[in-house]
């Protein structure tokens, strides 16, 4: 009985592993691809720009959709369910400050950057574990989040707000997206080796 329960519980973990491994290197590669698309288009607050701005939220709200249903009851689950809602009312509220211009934009998203960046902090809090690993790029990318948001609301106050640097948000948020997917496989690799 405690051999098939052990069982059961290993393989439960390596499948929320191997889920989040996946999710998380899918989000950090559109993450960077977003980037690159947006450093070409936003010169502008034309078409191409104002649906890339819509479009970054709307890949944060499906990944926490998609997080969300694979996760049991919980406060992590509701974090996840918070995170995706907000960046869903996110994905609508930049894309009706495009019409006010890139100080608009800009606030806008920073907003969003603080609060769904605390969300992803307290994930990354309640996932550190043996199973997970310390999760410290989530918690990092949450932290930062949460700061260059902040600036970016100061910065759209100012005299010349750039959406610039949304590239660079977009760009840093998929490293560690990447990065954490990564500490995930080493992650369950090692577990392997000390099953065997």
């Amino acid at each position: 009985m405690t051999t098939n329960s052990r069982t059961t519980g290993t393989s439960t973990a390596d499948g929320e592993r191997s889920s989040l491994l996946r999710l998380y290197l899918i989000r950090g590669v559109l993450a960077v691809v977003w980037a690159v698309a947006f450093a070409g288009a936003h010169d502008t607050i034309g078409a191409a720009a104002v649906t890339l701005l819509v479009v970054y939220p709307l890949i944060d709200a499906v990944s926490s959709l998609i997080d969300h249903r694979a996760l049991p009851e919980g406060s992590e689950r509701n974090v996840t369910a918070f995170n995706g809602v907000l960046s869903t009312l996110a994905a609508i509220a930049v894309g009706v400050a495009a019409a006010g211009g890139e100080a608009a934009v800009l606030a806008t998203f920073g907003a969003w950057a603080v609060v769904s960046g605390a969300a992803q902090v307290t994930v990354g809090v309640r996932r550190r574990g043996p199973e997970l690993g310390k999760q410290w790029p989530m918690l990092i990318a949450g932290g930062l989040s949460v700061l260059v948001g902040a600036f970016y609301v100061i910065q759209a106050a100012g005299d010349n707000p750039s959406l610039d640097v949304l590239t660079v948000y977009a760009t840093g948020g998929g490293v560690f997206f990447i990065a954490q997917a990564g500490l995930l496989a080493w992650k369950a690799r090692q577990l392997r080796t000390q099953t065997v």
